[in-house]
Parts: C-alpha cells; sequence; structure tokens
C-alpha cells in the first residue's frame, strides 16, 4: 500500500526532523543522522536450475555504527527498493539505541520473489549477495540477520559463505541462524514475544486488565504468529483476527473468528510464506474479510505487523473507538498523517523500533553467545529479553511522561540522544 505521498525512506527522514527540531539537534550533527553513512547496490548472477544466468540486484544500507557495528536483516521481496532499505536502515540505528545494545543501524535486500526460486536458486542467491559485499560486512563491522522473504536456512548459507571467504569459521557474521550452527534459543519468538512484552507494560500504565482485553493483529508472519501466542499465552486476553496475503488469489484477506482465533492451528495451516490456508480456515469457522477489515475491529490493541504504511490517511478514521493501545510490530506501519490521528484520539502508541526491538536484542543476545561459545538455555534467553525491553519501555514512558511527549517522541528523544552522546565521545562532531 502506498506511503501516502512520501516513500519509507522520506517518511523515516520526516519523523526524525521533527523530533531533531524538537530537542535542539545542532543542523549539522542533523545533516549527518538524516542519510546513510555507506550504501551498496551490486548485481547478484545467478545460474538458475534450467542453465541460464539471471541477474538480481541486491542492497546493503549502513545507516550509522556510531555504537558498535551495523545490525539488520536481510529482505527478499519483489518491490524490495534502495529507499526501503534506507529507511529500514535508519529505523535501525534507532531501534539498537532505545533498547540500548550496542550496536547500530543496517538493513539489506534483494529485489526477488522468494517463493519463485528453487531450494537450490535461493542458496545459490544468497551465497551470492555474501559475495558481493562481504569485504564490507563482519561481526566487528555490520551483522546481517533474517527479514521478510529470508529464513535461518538462508542465514546458515550466508555464514557459510562468509566463512569461507574470510578463512575462518564465524557464526556471529550472520544472526538468525538455526540452532546447530550458533542459533540462539528463542530467536524465533523474540519479535512477537518482545511486543507483547510492551503491551503488558503499557496496559500496566493504562490501568487496564489484560485478560479483559481483545486485539486485532495485522499479519501472519513470524511476528504475528508470535505476538498472538503470547498475546493468548501471556496476557490471558483475546486475539479476534489476523491477515495475511494470498499468494493464490493474490490478495490480503482478514481472518477472524469472534470467539477467538487460535495462532497455533492457523500456524499448522500456513506456508513458509506467510499465507493461510483459506478453505481449512473456513473449515473451522473463520470468516475472510477484505485486506483492511482488521484496522475496524472492535479490540482494546491493535498489532500492525506487516509492512510499512498500513496504518495512514486512507484508513485511519476506521479504528474503532474501543482501541486503546496501537503496537506496531511492523517497521513503519503509521504514517506521519496517522500519526497526527492517533494523538488526537489519545490512542496510547508503542513506536516501532520500541515494540518490535525483541527481535534485534535477541539477535545480540546470538552475537554475545557465539563470541562466548557457551549458549543459554531458553528461560534465560526469554529473560533477559523480558528484562531488556521492559527496562526501554520505562527508559521511553519516563521520558513521555517527564517532557509531555508522544510515546514515538519520547523514543526518538532516546535514541537520538544517545547516538549523538557516542558521536561526540568518539570525536566525531
Amino acid at each position: 500500500m502506498p506511503v501516502n505521498q512520501l516513500n519509507a525512506f522520506q517518511m523515516a527522514q520526516t519523523q526524525f526532523d521533527g523530533i531533531a527540531a524538537k530537542i535542539n539537534i545542532d543542523p549539522q550533527v542533523r545533516e549527518v543522522l538524516r542519510y546513510p553513512a555507506r550504501e551498496f547496490r551490486f548485481q547478484i548472477p545467478v545460474r538458475m536450475d534450467n542453465g541460464k544466468i539471471q541477474v538480481f540486484f541486491g542492497f546493503r544500507v549502513q545507516h550509522s555504527d556510531a555504537r558498535g557495528p551495523a545490525k539488520g536483516g536481510i529482505r527478499f521481496a519483489s518491490n524490495e527498493t534502495l529507499d526501503t532499505v534506507r529507511a529500514l536502515a535508519m529505523w535501525m540505528t534507532w531501534k539498537c539505541a532505545v533498547a540500548d545494545i550496542p550496536l547500530g543501524g543496517g538493513k539489506g535486500g534483494v529485489v526477488v520473489d522468494p517463493s519463485t526460486l528453487s531450494v537450490g536458486e535461493k542458496e545459490r542467491l544468497c551465497r551470492g549477495w555474501i559475495d558481493a559485499v562481504w569485504h564490507d560486512i563482519g561481526p566487528r563491522v555490520d551483522v546481517p540477520a533474517p527479514d521478510v522473504g529470508t529464513t535461518p536456512q538462508m542465514m546458515a548459507w550466508m555464514m557459510d559463505e562468509y566463512s569461507k571467504l574470510a578463512g575462518h569459521y564465524s557464526p556471529s557474521a550472520i544472526t538468525g541462524k538455526p540452532l546447530g550452527v550458533g542459533g540462539s534459543l528463542g530467536r524465533t519468538e523474540a519479535t512477537g514475544y518482545g511486543v507483547v512484552d510492551t503491551i503488558r507494560e503499557a496496559m500496566k500504565h493504562l490501568g487496564m486488565k489484560p485478560e479483559k482485553t481483545i486485539a486485532a493483529i495485522q499479519g501472519f508472519g513470524n511476528v504475528a504468529q508470535y505476538a498472538a501466542i503470547a498475546y493468548i499465552k501471556e496476557l490471558r486476553g483475546k486475539v479476534i483476527c489476523v491477515s495475511c496475503y494470498d499468494r493464490n488469489d493474490q490478495v490480503s484477506y482478514t481472518y477472524s473468528r469472534k470467539d477467538g482465533i487460535d495462532p497455533i492451528f492457523l500456524q499448522s495451516i500456513t506456508d513458509q510464506y506467510g499465507t493461510i490456508d483459506q478453505a481449512k480456515a473456513k473449515d473451522a469457522g473463520y470468516t475472510a474479510e477484505e485486506a483492511e477489515a482488521w484496522i475496524a475491529k472492535e479490540a482494546d490493541v491493535l498489532i500492525p505487523s506487516a509492512l510499512e504504511g498500513q496504518i495512514n490517511s486512507d484508513n485511519v478514521n476506521r479504528i474503532h473507538p474501543r482501541v486503546k493501545i496501537v503496537a506496531e510490530g511492523a517497521n513503519g506501519p503509521v504514517t506521519p498523517e496517522a500519526d497526527e490521528e492517533l494523538k488526537k484520539r489519545s490512542i496510547f502508541d508503542i513506536p516501532d523500533f520500541l515494540c518490535n526491538s525483541g527481535g534485534v536484542i535477541t539477535s545480540y543476545f546470538e552475537g554475545v553467545q557465539n563470541d562466548m561459545n557457551y549458549y543459554w538455555d531458553h528461560p534465560s534467553v526469554l529473560r533477559r529479553l523480558d528484562q531488556k525491553i521492559t527496562k526501554a519501555f520505562h527508559d521511553v514512558l519516563e521520558t513521555s511522561l517527564e517532557r509531555n511527549m508522544y510515546m514515538r517522541e519520547a523514543a526518538y528523544t532516546v535514541a537520538i540522544g544517545r547516538v549523538v552522546d557516542a558521536m561526540e565521545w568518539r570525536g566525531w562532531i
């Protein structure tokens, strides 16, 4: 869906400019942080199964490494653009800073629909991506991870290719790997669980009883799946819908059930690209509604967990009056215009780079475990995640209350302040 008149990078810059002006960031420093430090755009020739060479285009953007190595996922998507990657890299800078982990912001991508590739073609494309950029990434430079359209298996291929080129086993060069090659327990569910950890803290602040609440979720990829599971399991609340893109019909649907969805069942009828089997869902009592039906549900919490720009000026007025919290499981799901409407309605927004930081926090934990060559058990990882993201939430909430700021503004204030401090200490400014 278009992000109104702004593309993703312009939206990221607009958000940054507004906060930088409010907190009086020096104009020269502001100009540095408005743009990525480095960008890489490259061709990836791949021999396809039919023997022919096909050229794919790849990207890697490093927005800032003031606080540590760049960190961020790699998207395989047919609509991937350099501007989208730039925006996501900038948001990763703020995400790592607000979570207070010693990493900067990066992002990567390939223009491809991964569902059209065979296993062998995916592997060759992954290794080709590393071949093109391996000199400019690494454990102390820039650490990639999975994102939309990529998987732990693909990260294992990338880590293996990097290790071959570097001449030594380098598990900490890539995170989000399978357990057998240096992955971390808890990584799969980390982002979704972290979303729910922040919702729990928001409900405490607002005096809400979690077990009496209803959530509507957009998306049914990794984040949405585990957010739904955690919402039901940890908060004892009800989730009434999720949504997904149906690759067969080439249209998105909202799948709802009045007495609440069963995310475990829906996982069992969802393919690796997040498409729910519509026939099996209908047999189980689910209704397939139009794509944006999720946003109008009578719910206490909306959890947009798909792509950027999904709550915008065209649909923000569809949000039900009951909604108290918007928890941004996706990156950049609320446009600046829609954000203004949320403010007017006093909806408590948990901004993306705080709300969905559980993934990068646990990726950081994975790198730490790789470097130690010692691995924590599952409860230890989730406990550390809860502690870290809860502390981050309250750092932002405290700033919000002290300075009478909207939560997004407070999160930017905390994050940008930490990045600028690092730049000053390092003598860059």
